[in-house]
């Protein structure tokens, strides 16, 4: 099983100051059911002080995990961030979550980097993804009124 995590690298900043990441973009895949997700969503405060050297470790340091299968990160423009975390058992999770050096993050979060978050966890029961086969440079045909798009039947 191939593990799949993102790197969250600082990028760009608009002229408002606010960071938009210009990597290519790529969900973790889908897979076989059941596992678990970390749903962490959190609204950063104006202190960052360490932050990104901080996520960078964790980032690195949730892969060493036996049961880790990946992470997907997003951030709006109004600045609410959602990192899904995937685990292959509620025993990888609970190793994560009880890693000494990621419980030291999470309490200088608390005290420095966040205004405020939630944490969702559930077992996941159904998985499926999706992938374009063209190639990107190519517009999808034009379709008449009433034409269902190709894949979007019921399951």
């Amino acid at each position: 099983m191939e593990v799949e995590a993102r790197r969250q690298v600082p990028p760009p900043a608009d002229n408002a100051g606010r960071r938009y990441s210009t990597a290519p973009v790529r969900p973790v895949e889908a897979f076989e059911p059941p596992y678990y997700v970390a749903v962490f969503t959190t609204v950063r405060s104006p202190n960052q002080t360490d932050y990104g050297e901080t996520n960078a470790r964790m980032e690195e340091r949730v892969k060493d995990v036996p049961g880790y299968l990946g992470m997907d990160h997003a951030q709006t423009p109004g600045g609410l961030g959602i990192t899904v975390g995937y685990f292959r058992d509620a025993d990888a999770l609970t190793e994560w979550r009880t890693d000494a050096e990621h419980r030291a993050a999470q309490e200088r979060g608390r005290a420095e980097w966040y205004r405020s978050y939630t944490l969702h966890v559930a077992k996941v029961e159904r998985s499926s993804g999706f992938r374009c086969v063209r190639a990107a440079s190519e517009a999808p045909a034009a379709r008449s009124a009433g034409s269902p798009t190709p894949g979007t039947g019921p399951r």
